[in-house]
Formats: structure tokens, sequence, C-alpha cells
């Protein structure tokens, strides 16, 4: 294939999913039901949080952080994929293709950044509760939640800067659903040896240290929990920590499923299936999970979906 410059290649090509016309009404269903899973799940978090006092505290904080997050996260990806479905398109255009890269990056990164410090937050919460909310006042969780922001701003802003000296080769195929940087610097015509060096050190710094993080704050809460007497006082603390240690669980989970598949196969449809559970189940499973394992959440979530019913209420008997 002829290579040419980043500038004379409009667009490219997105493998998705089949191209048996007969699955694609089936693909839009699915997806679109998952994407307003996961957006409605999410939003009613975030008001659940918002409207219940009960609820302004740092981990609450943080999970409403997450939700949004989360809702970003899928709208980087699905929207596009279910309009070239919709469609019967593959196109994606070199400067939308720049977009997805650079937000999708920023988005799984905050993901990785928020779970850790969430799961600071409990470390402190079990193992410091005397200190608690002098540690985790609202001026110290704004700025960890901005530093997050600002490290990935500037992470995802070098990634794109370096894909701009790429070339690619005319009618460059993507055989993904979405625009993932590791996929596009595969297919790429020129030298990619800068940008997969700085992929591997980002992905070792924002990856694998936040990780460890949350590994050490656990080991931390577990130590403190062996101190405690009582069985009911032991549940009691680990308690709060089973809704973050299940999306945590999910969310590298399904990571390493996605790095695994990519790694072990050539199958661009594997690829892509496993990326569907890191992209969007995950997403769209976090709210029921905080939902269900949640007394708090659960309780606000109901003094929510019951607020316009005793509206109507009111208004029927006035």
């Amino acid at each position: 294939m002829e290579a040419e410059n980043h500038t004379e290649v409009p667009q490219f090509l997105l493998l998705g999913f089949s191209d048996d016309p007969k699955l694609q009404p089936l693909l839009c269903g699915v997806f679109l039901c998952m994407y307003l899973f996961t957006v409605l799940g999410n939003l009613l978090i975030i008001v659940a949080i918002s409207s219940d006092s009960h609820l302004h505290t740092p981990m609450y904080f943080f999970l409403a952080n997450l939700s949004f997050v989360d809702i970003c996260f899928t709208s980087t990806t699905v929207p596009k994929m279910l309009v070239n479905v919709q469609a019967q398109s593959k196109n994606i255009s070199y400067i939308g293709c720049l977009i997805q890269v650079y937000f999708f990056t920023i988005f799984v990164g905050m993901d990785n950044f928020l779970l850790t410090v969430m799961a600071y937050d409990r470390y402190v919460a079990i193992c410091h509760p005397l200190y608690y909310m002098v540690i985790m006042n609202p001026r110290f969780c704004g700025i960890l939640v901005l530093i997050s922001w600002f490290i990935m701003f500037w992470v995802s802003l070098l990634h794109i800067l370096l894909m701009r000296w790429l070339t690619f080769c005319v009618g460059t195929e993507i055989p993904h659903f979405f625009c993932e940087l590791a996929q596009i610097l595969k297919v790429a015509c020129s030298d990619t040896l800068i940008n997969n060096i700085f992929l591997y050190v980002a992905t070792v710094l924002l990856g694998v240290f936040p990780f460890t993080g949350i590994l050490f704050s656990y080991s931390r809460i577990v130590s403190s929990l062996m101190r405690i007497s009582s069985a009911r006082g032991k549940y009691k603390a680990f308690s709060t920590c089973g809704s973050h240690l299940s999306v945590v669980s999910l969310f590298y989970g399904t990571g390493l499923g996605v790095y695994l598949s990519s790694a072990l196969t050539h199958s661009s449809l594997q690829n892509s299936v496993a990326s569907v559970m890191y992209t969007l189940v995950t997403p769209m499973l976090n709210p029921f999970i905080y939902s269900l394992r949640n007394k708090d959440v659960k309780g606000a979530l109901r003094r929510l979906l019951n607020l316009p019913a005793s509206c109507l209420l009111w208004v029927t008997t006035t």
C-alpha cells in the first residue's frame, strides 16, 4: 500500500464486529440499550448523591466523579459506533480518530486514578477514623480530583502530539470498533518506536503504580481489621469496601482480559469483544454494584425515585 502523510488521509476504516447486514440491527439494538442503561444508571447515582445531604461525604464525592467519568468514557466510543452501524459505514475521519484517542485516554486514566483515590479514602476511614474528616477534607478531595484531571490532560495531549508525526497508508483499516491507541500504532506506516516507548512508560506509571497503591491500601486495611477482636466489627468495617472491591476487580479484570486478548490472539473480533467488556459493560455495571451493595446509595435512590410520586400525590390532594 502507498504510504501518505496523515494530512492526505481524510479517514480510517473501523472494521467493527461483523459485515453481515442481518446482524447490524441486532448489534445496534444491543449496544444502544447498554449505552442508555450506562448513562441512566450513572446519572441516577450523580443525582442521588447531589440531592441527599447524608451522602455529601468524601467517599460519595469520588463516586459521583466516577459516575460522571463513566458516562463520558462510554460516550467517547459508543455513539460513533452506533452511527456507523446504523448508516452501514465504517468511516471515521482522521481528526475524529484523534479526538477519540484523546478523550478515551483521559477517561480511562481518570477511572484508574479515582479508583485509587477511593481505596485511599477507605484506608483513612478504617485505619485512621478519628482523623478521617481532617485528612479527607473537601479541599483535599477537590485537589486530588483536579490533579488527576491535570495529569491525564497532559498525558493524552502528548499521545496526540506524537501521533501527529506518524504517517498512514491509504485506506488504513483499524481492526476495532473505535480508535484505540495501541491498534492505531500497529497500522501506522512510519516508525512508532517513540510512541510505543511513551505508551509503555505511561501505562506503567499511570496503571501499575495506581494499582499498587490500591493493593497497599487494602493490605493496610486488612492488617487493621485483624486487630479488631469482634467479628461483627470486622464485617461492619470491611462492608464499606465491598462495592469498591467489586468495581476494582471488574475494571482491572476486564482490562487484563483486553491486554491478554490482544497479546495472545490476532483475531480482531475477539479483541473487540474483550474491549466491549472493558469500555461498556464495566461502566454499565458500576451503578448496579453500588446501588445493590450500598445501603446509603440504595436509600437515596429510593427517596429520589419516590419523589415524583410524592409530588403527584400532593398535587392531587390539594
